[in-house]
Parts: C-alpha cells; sequence; structure tokens
C-alpha cells in the first residue's frame, strides 16, 4: 500500500481518535475533579428507608458519588465500633456499586465514543448501568423483606463538605489525565495498528477453525468479537475498546456484535482485575478476611447482573 492510502486508511481515522480520546479524557477527569454528583446524594435518606437500612449506611452511599475510599472507611468505622452486622456490611458495600459507576460514568462514556461511536457506545454503557442500578436496586428490595423497619436517623450528619477550588480541581483533573492519557496510548495505537493489518491480512479467517475446537463456549461468536474478548482478558479495558473501535471501522463487526463481545469481555476480565487492584485497598481499611469476603460478594453480584443484561440484551436483538 502507498503513502496516501496508509494515511487515508490507518494514519487519519488513528489520528482523529487519539484526539478525540485526549479531549473527552481531560473533560471527564475535570468533570470527576469537581463532584458534578453531589447533589445526588441528597437521595440517600428517603431511598435507605425503603430498604430498612441504617443511616450509615445512606451516609456512605452518598459519599461514594465523590470517594469510595471515604465511603468504605465510613463502613468499615461502624463495623468495627458494632453498629453494622457481617450481613449489613455486605449490604452496604454492595449498595454502593451504584454511586461508584456514576463516579467514573462521564469518564467511561467520553472514552468510549470515540472507540465505538455515539450509537454503539450509548448501548455499551447503557447496559451496564442498567445492571449497577439493578444491584442496588435488589438491595433494596432484599433489605425490605429480610431487615426489621429502622427509626428515622440522620444521614447528613455523616457527611463533610470540601471547600470547593477550581485550582485545585484542575489540578486534580490533569494528574489524572496524564496518568491515564499514558496508560491508554499504550494499548490503543499498537492495538489499532495490528488489528487494521490483521482485517488486511485475512488472519480472522484463519482463526474460525481453532476457535471452533478450543473455544466451544463462545462458538456462537465470531472470531473478530473473540478476539475482543480475548483483549479485554489479557490487557485492560482500553485494549478492547481500541480492538472493538478497529473492528468496526473496518466493518467486520456491527454495533451489536461489538455490544456482546464487550459485555462477554467485561464479566470475564473483571474479577481478577478487581480483585487486583481492590485488594491491597480495601485491605487497608478492613481486615484482609473481610476485604477477600467484599470482593467475592461484590464482583459475584456484578457478574450476576452483567449475565442479566448480556442476556436480556441479546433477547431483544
Amino acid at each position: 500500500m502507498d503513502i496516501a492510502h496508509i494515511w487515508q486508511a490507518l494514519g487519519w481515522p488513528l489520528l482523529r481518535l487519539l484526539g478525540s480520546l485526549a479531549l473527552g479524557l481531560f473533560v471527564a477527569n475535570l468533570i470527576e475533579a469537581l463532584n458534578w454528583t453531589r447533589f445526588l446524594a441528597r437521595l440517600a435518606a428517603p431511598v435507605i428507608r425503603v430498604g430498612h437500612l441504617k443511616d450509615v449506611i445512606g451516609a456512605s452511599f452518598s459519599m461514594a458519588f465523590f470517594s469510595g475510599v471515604a465511603a468504605n472507611s465510613l463502613l468499615a468505622e461502624a463495623y468495627g465500633q458494632g453498629k453494622l452486622s457481617d450481613r449489613e456490611l455486605i449490604l452496604a458495600n454492595l449498595f454502593n456499586s451504584l454511586p461508584t459507576y456514576f463516579l467514573h460514568l462521564p469518564q467511561m462514556f467520553i472514552i468510549t465514543v470515540p472507540f465505538l461511536g455515539a450509537k454503539t457506545a450509548a448501548t455499551y454503557v447503557g447496559l451496564t448501568l442498567f445492571a449497577a442500578i439493578a444491584r442496588s436496586a435488589a438491595i433494596l428490595v432484599y433489605g425490605s423483606i429480610a431487615l426489621p423497619p429502622l427509626p428515622e436517623g440522620c444521614v447528613v450528619c455523616h457527611l463533610t463538605e470540601d471547600t470547593f477550588s477550581w485550582q485545585k480541581a484542575l489540578r486534580k483533573a490533569w494528574k489524572r489525565f496524564v496518568r491515564r492519557l499514558r496508560s491508554m496510548l499504550y494499548f490503543t495505537v499498537p492495538i489499532y495498528i495490528g488489528f487494521h493489518y490483521l482485517t488486511v491480512w485475512g488472519a480472522f479467517a484463519a482463526m474460525e477453525g481453532w476457535l471452533a475446537s478450543h473455544l466451544s463456549f463462545l462458538a456462537w461468536m465470531t472470531p473478530q468479537a473473540v478476539s475482543i474478548v480475548m483483549f479485554q482478558v489479557a490487557a485492560e479495558t482500553s485494549a478492547g475498546l481500541a480492538a472493538a473501535g478497529a473492528m468496526l471501522g473496518a466493518g467486520s463487526l456491527d454495533g451489536r456484535e461489538v455490544v456482546l463481545a464487550l459485555l462477554v469481555g467485561n464479566i470475564l476480565s473483571t474479577p481478577m482485575r478487581a480483585f487486583r487492584h481492590q485488594f491491597p485497598y480495601y485491605a487497608g481499611i478492613f481486615k484482609p478476611a473481610v476485604a477477600i469476603r467484599l470482593i467475592v460478594h461484590n464482583q459475584a453480584f456484578r457478574a450476576a447482573s452483567l449475565i442479566l443484561a448480556l442476556v436480556a440484551y441479546a433477547a431483544l436483538g
């Protein structure tokens, strides 16, 4: 291929992708640094009453909108003082999955759009959001059935207000932006280029026979879709997104196939990755045995909700 063709087919699309990623990533980190979700914390008080949850759980739920560490620290303190039972601690940690998801939602959506396009990105992010909402809703239903009603408490009493500073927010956003962009470029550029040439050279056709005999449980997926799953499992989310973007750009997969592949990769890759990243700071807040128990419950519940979203999307499609 000549230089003009390489630029048209690979160079310019990749450059546009990287520019969109850099801009979107900085905006997402700035939004996150500004604590845009703080106003949602006021909803915690009436919500926890539905699930018969204690006010300290509602306060932790509110804190999780802007700091997962602060939310878990509050739970650990209450648990250490005997204010929460083992079951209540697990339910509280599971209940916090929704605000934790919202904390990273702007960054997640803005990052996926350049790779997948607005429609496919909205579908994928929407399904993961549905799974997060389903998890917290299930905790409320379970609590309303299994836990006794509680007297009125004071959720807001557990909250603290930080002094707002644009300078502090910008500094925090820039620091996160540089760290995250470096990691994303490390995966995105070589994977995007590699997938472009794999498609041109017909490598995926050669994979069909091997996949049929070795990965029978994924036989319903095309080789291109399975490769997205493999990159998510072997590397990180941005690697799977880069692979998905290359497949969409080449026309090898449609939006629905990409969404299904990303959901499968999410289910298979997240538990071990979450344990690797979460255990060090969980063990610093809770005792190691409690930390392991919380992570296991959290990831099992998360996987179940994503499987529900996957099945529902596949059935409706």
